[in-house]
């Protein structure tokens, strides 16, 4: 289990207790030093019983904590505790069994960016981990990520990523489906977004007032540009609240929606709800229907098809309108 923030504040303490040589911990005063350490780090702490304080000395002592060496000397019908040797300390220990398990797990969800330009370095130090602690013959095939390693475009995330930290104009070459030649674009980029496994840049084109995103599969070359810089104050986070996807901007509202959803359906949406904003607000034996506050868009509707017949619009019209106009078109395809 991982180890805490409340926790490691009492081994430390501990720690700090046993290597001491200049006086005697009894169990008190180990239970006092912990407990003001707690406070110390937070106010509102309640401290700790005995009982946790022998929990914690048993951990640092067995082989998922450190395997302290730990002596219980007698002072007539009391002990107080300290290292057999005073050098030795957790933190100058190699990892523990705990530790590499948390490490592994770590190694796992790690190699989901190895394939970004940006995480370079994940490919370099990933074999040396892996060799240190021989993870490889039981943690390959655990975990996998929806990840699409040959996609268009990510090599252009290293130069893009250096742009924004270091707020510089680039020049991009870029061609989108619907122009038969690329064009030259002097761009001011802001931010990156992964969406439905599809890399956007989010920035100010000089031509325009209006942010503007661009997918990178469509980016042919990208060159520093001598153009101004134009900075940006914009919260990404409150900016993708209330949208699903990336084609949407500034001006546009969120609406109150309305969907009904099969009962069959329920549970798969109850449990990955559409957005945040997800509400229930009626329950019927065959239907449930649910509220969401969302900007109307293009990814919004795709999600609503992608569930079929299990899933009805009831509110708003033009939404309902806008899904009924391309079920129309995609039944006269299987016509």
């Amino acid at each position: 289990m991982p180890i805490t923030k409340n926790a490691l504040i009492r081994y430390q303490c501990l720690d700090r207790c046993f290597r001491n040589p200049g006086k005697r911990y009894y169990l008190n005063d180990l239970l006092i030093e912990c407990n003001k350490a707690l406070q110390e780090f937070n106010s509102d702490s309640e401290g700790i019983a005995r009982r946790q304080l022998y929990n914690d000395i048993t951990f640092m002592e067995s082989s998922q904590g450190w395997s302290i060496p730990l002596e219980r000397i007698k002072d007539g019908r009391k002990k107080y505790f300290r290292y057999e040797d005073q050098n030795f300390s957790i933190n100058n220990q190699p990892i523990n069994e705990l530790e590499a398990e948390q490490l592994k797990s770590a190694m796992q969800i790690m190699q989901r960016f190895k394939g970004l330009p940006q995480f370079k370095w994940i490919n370099e130090i990933l074999p040396k981990i892996d060799q240190t602690f021989n993870f490889s013959e039981d943690s390959s095939g655990i975990i996998s990520f929806d990840n699409n390693e040959y996609l268009k475009g990510l090599e252009f995330i290293d130069p893009i990523f250096n742009a924004i930290l270091y707020k510089k104009g680039i020049k991009i070459q870029y061609q989108s489906f619907k122009n038969p030649e690329p064009i030259y674009i002097y761009f001011s980029p802001y931010h990156l977004k992964e969406y439905n496994n599809r890399w956007f840049v989010y920035g100010k084109n000089v031509e325009y007032d209006n942010l503007i995103n661009l997918a990178l599969d469509r980016i042919i070359s990208i060159e520093e540009s001598s153009e101004h810089y134009e900075a940006n104050d914009i919260n990404f986070d409150e900016y993708f609240e209330d949208a699903l996807g990336v084609s949407f901007n500034l001006e546009q509202i969120p609406e109150k929606i309305i969907l009904r959803i099969d009962k069959s359906q329920w549970p798969y949406i109850q449990t990955k709800p559409i957005h945040g904003s997800q509400k229930v607000i009626a329950r019927e034996e065959n239907y449930i229907d649910i509220c969401l506050e969302l900007i109307l868009n293009y990814e919004l509707e795709a999600q609503i098809l992608q569930f079929g017949e299990s899933v009805e619009v009831l509110k708003p019209q033009n939404l309902r309108d806008n899904l009924k106009v391309r079920i129309k078109s995609l039944l006269k395809k299987y016509n």
